[in-house]
């Protein structure tokens, strides 16, 4: 898989599990800028894992399966 579908599975794997994927898209170089995703619960609003874009997409994708089967 390219980076670009990685990325768009993610965000459907997290999506499916009642989160948002949102990555990184502000100035490179910043404190905040770790480069990956951060995982927001749909219901609350909250983030819910790495508020500074530390997953990788296939955290992201490891993490939503974990809340679809109910381990988190």
């Amino acid at each position: 898989m390219t980076e670009k579908s990685l990325e768009a599975f993610a965000r459907r794997a997290a999506r499916r599990a009642g989160l948002i994927a949102k990555k990184w898209r502000g100035r490179l170089g910043t404190i905040d800028d770790h480069g990956g995703f951060m995982l927001i619960e749909l219901v609350s609003n909250c983030v819910i894992e790495r508020e500074r874009f530390q997953l990788s997409p296939d955290d992201v994708i490891e993490f939503a399966g974990s809340v679809r089967r109910g381990r988190i």
